[in-house]
Formats: structure tokens, sequence, C-alpha cells
């Protein structure tokens, strides 16, 4: 039994880190999601322009 909560106390820690970092990543993806939108409307708006 102990060897039980052990286990799912290793995989409960392991599964919270795993979000973590999912949240990490999805962060910079926005991040770099908007950077793309801005160089994009940029894009748009020289040949707008030209």
């Amino acid at each position: 039994m102990t060897g039980s909560i052990v286990q799912v106390t290793q995989a409960a820690g392991e599964a919270g880190n795993a979000a973590g970092q999912v949240l990490t990543a999805a962060g910079e993806l926005s991040r770099q999601a908007e950077l793309m939108r801005r160089d994009v409307e940029t894009f748009l708006g020289d040949i707008k322009a030209a």
C-alpha cells in the first residue's frame, strides 16, 4: 500500500511538472504568434503603401 502511495505521489509530481512545461511553452508560443502578427501587419502595410 505504501509503495502505491509513493508511486501515485511521484506520478502526480511528474504530471504537475509536465503541466508547468506545457504552460511555459504555450506562453512562449503566444508571444511568438503576437510577434508574427505584428510582422505580417507591417508587411501588409508596406505592400499597401507601395
